[in-house]
């Protein structure tokens, strides 16, 4: 096995190996999380989309060569085995047959496997969050549970004082009505004393404007004599000048 090929198939027992790990029952999706959140992982982020993708790149070339590998021996092996005449290159053919299609496997299931690994990363961290929530959710659950049962713990205790105490209430509700009829009784007397006030404000009001207006009257008449005075004080001053 070269090099390249011993690689890819060391980088398949990997992924096998951390999908198994991933698949166990006892890690919960929280720890996974936390794992994931570490910082170092926060570093290798920005790297991570472009490391995915090159190694699908890498995977994709190397699976295309394994199939060209097979298919060219392929047809080697049918020749060799039609003529029979070489059985040492056949068996050689055969061969490279057998490790053209080697390759194919382990190229292949690199691929689908790191595929998987990525889709499988996500869904965990997803899970994680969606349980996260789903614990808020439940405790806040709970907690509105118990405010209710206090509440309605709080209205039986107060409905048993109230029939406790409903006699008092009927006595106090009776002295309180007495109380605001007396109230009432004292702002409508009030409400009379200030509405005859209020009419005879506006009588003096009335009479003032009345004799304001006859004053006025009375002006105008006295101006116009005085005028008229005037022009006839004018007209016998020139008379006694002539």
């Amino acid at each position: 096995m070269t090099l390249q090929w011993a690689a890819v198939a060391s980088f398949l027992y990997a992924e096998i190996g951390f999908i198994l790990i991933l698949c166990l029952p006892f890690i919960p999706p929280q720890r996974w999380q936390k794992i994931f959140m570490f910082p170092l992982w926060g570093k290798i982020a920005t790297y991570w989309n472009k490391a995915f993708l090159t190694i699908i790149v890498l995977l994709i070339v190397l699976f295309l060569d394994a199939v060209r590998e097979v298919k060219k021996y392929s047809i080697s092996h049918g020749l060799e085995k039609s003529s029979s005449s070489n059985p040492s290159a056949y068996e050689h053919v055969q061969m490279k047959l057998f490790r053209a299609q080697r390759n194919l496997y382990i190229s292949g299931f690199s691929l689908f496997l790191w595929l998987v690994l990525r889709r499988l990363v996500t869904l965990i961290t997803q899970l994680a969050k969606e349980l996260g929530i789903k614990g808020v959710l439940k405790i806040q659950a709970d907690s509105n549970n118990e405010a209710a049962k206090k509440y309605m713990e709080e209205n039986e205790r107060l409905k048993q004082a109230l029939e406790k105490t409903g006699k008092g209430d009927e006595q106090m509700t009776d002295t309180e009505n007495k109380k605001l009829m007396e109230n009432v009784e004292k702002l409508k007397t009030e409400l009379k004393k200030t509405s005859d006030a209020l009419s005879k404000a506006h009588d003096e009001v009335t009479t003032m404007k009345k004799q304001s207006e006859s004053l006025s009257k009375e002006y105008d008449r006295l101006l116009k004599e005085h005028t008229q005075l005037q022009e006839i004080l004018a007209k016998s001053e020139k008379k006694k000048d002539l």
